[in-house]
C-alpha cells in the first residue's frame, strides 16, 4: 500500500490556496510575483497541494440570473426509510439532480438541506414532485428573495490571524 507524505502547509501554501480560491485564473507568474518566491516554486508547491487534495478542482461560477435562473430556493426534506440502503438511493438520486446545487445531510427536525436552482415557479413545482417521487415524508422549501453574500472562499488566512492574535 502506497503512502503519501503530507508536508505540513505553512504560510505561504496558505496565501497561495486564498489566492487561488479567490481568483483561479491567476497566472503562476502572477502568484509568485504576489508571494514572493519563483515561478518554478511556486508551480511545484501548486502541483503538490493539488496532489495532496487540498485543491480538488477549478471552477467558473457562472452568473444564475443572465442564464434564465431567477428562483433559489432552499428544501429541508425527511424521509422516514433510514435504512443504510435506501439512504444510499435516496442520496444518489438527488446527488443527480441538476437543479441541487447543495445537497447537506443535517441534524435537527429534516434529514437534508438541499439549496435548488430553477428557472421558475413550474421548474420548482417539477422538482417538487420529483422528490414526491423518491418517497419524502416531510418538505419545507423556502425562497430566496435576495443574495446578501455569497461566496466559496475559506477563511483560511482569517482564521491564522486570529490564532496568532490570541496565541
Amino acid at each position: 500500500m502506497e503512502t503519501i507524505t503530507k508536508k505540513i502547509i505553512d504560510p505561504l501554501d496558505l496565501k497561495i490556496l486564498d489566492l487561488l480560491q479567490k481568483e483561479s485564473q491567476l497566472t503562476n507568474t502572477e502568484i509568485a510575483k504576489i508571494v514572493n518566491l519563483s515561478p518554478p516554486a511556486t508551480h511545484a508547491r501548486i502541483k503538490r497541494l493539488h496532489k495532496e487534495g487540498y485543491i480538488q478542482k477549478h471552477v467558473a461560477i457562472l452568473d444564475a440570473e443572465k442564464l434564465g435562473f431567477d428562483l433559489l430556493s432552499f428544501v429541508f426534506i425527511s424521509s422516514n426509510n433510514h435504512k443504510a440502503e435506501n439512504l444510499d438511493v435516496l442520496e444518489k438520486a438527488l446527488f443527480e439532480m441538476e437543479e441541487v446545487l447543495e445537497c447537506h445531510c443535517i441534524t435537527g427536525e429534516y434529514d437534508y438541506l438541499l439549496k435548488v436552482a430553477n428557472k421558475d415557479r413550474k421548474s420548482l413545482e417539477g422538482f417538487v414532485r420529483k422528490l414526491n417521487k423518491l418517497g419524502i415524508t416531510q418538505m419545507q422549501t423556502s425562497l430566496a428573495l435576495r443574495e446578501v453574500k455569497y461566496s466559496n472562499a475559506l477563511p483560511i488566512l482569517y482564521e491564522k490571524e486570529r490564532t496568532n492574535e490570541h496565541g
